[in-house]
């Protein structure tokens, strides 16, 4: 599955109440599940719960403000580093 297929999943499972929650909610939710990422790196939770929960409030989030991630990602990332320009980057640390 590539990113637009999965963000449209999750928009036909959530979006009813994504779009009541409204942006600013669903960031909070997406903050929330990060935080959760970060536990479990330091060992206290499943990774792969813990990513794919975050992918999902971050599809969740794109579809309310109206954002395709695919489509915005592969604009800002197109094959090199958006920053220097080089792949691999070349960007100091």
């Amino acid at each position: 599955m590539e990113i637009e297929g999965f963000q449209q999943l999750i928009r036909q499972v959530y979006f009813h109440k994504d779009s009541r929650r409204g942006a600013y909610g669903t960031f909070m939710w997406l903050l929330e599940e990060v935080a959760e990422l970060g536990q479990a790196l330091q060992g206290r939770g499943s990774l792969e719960e813990e990513f794919a929960d975050v992918l999902a409030w971050l599809c969740s989030l794109a579809n309310v403000a109206g954002v395709s991630l695919e489509r915005a990602a592969l604009k800002k990332y197109a094959g090199k580093c958006p920053r220097c320009g080089f792949k691999p980057c070349r960007c100091p640390e």
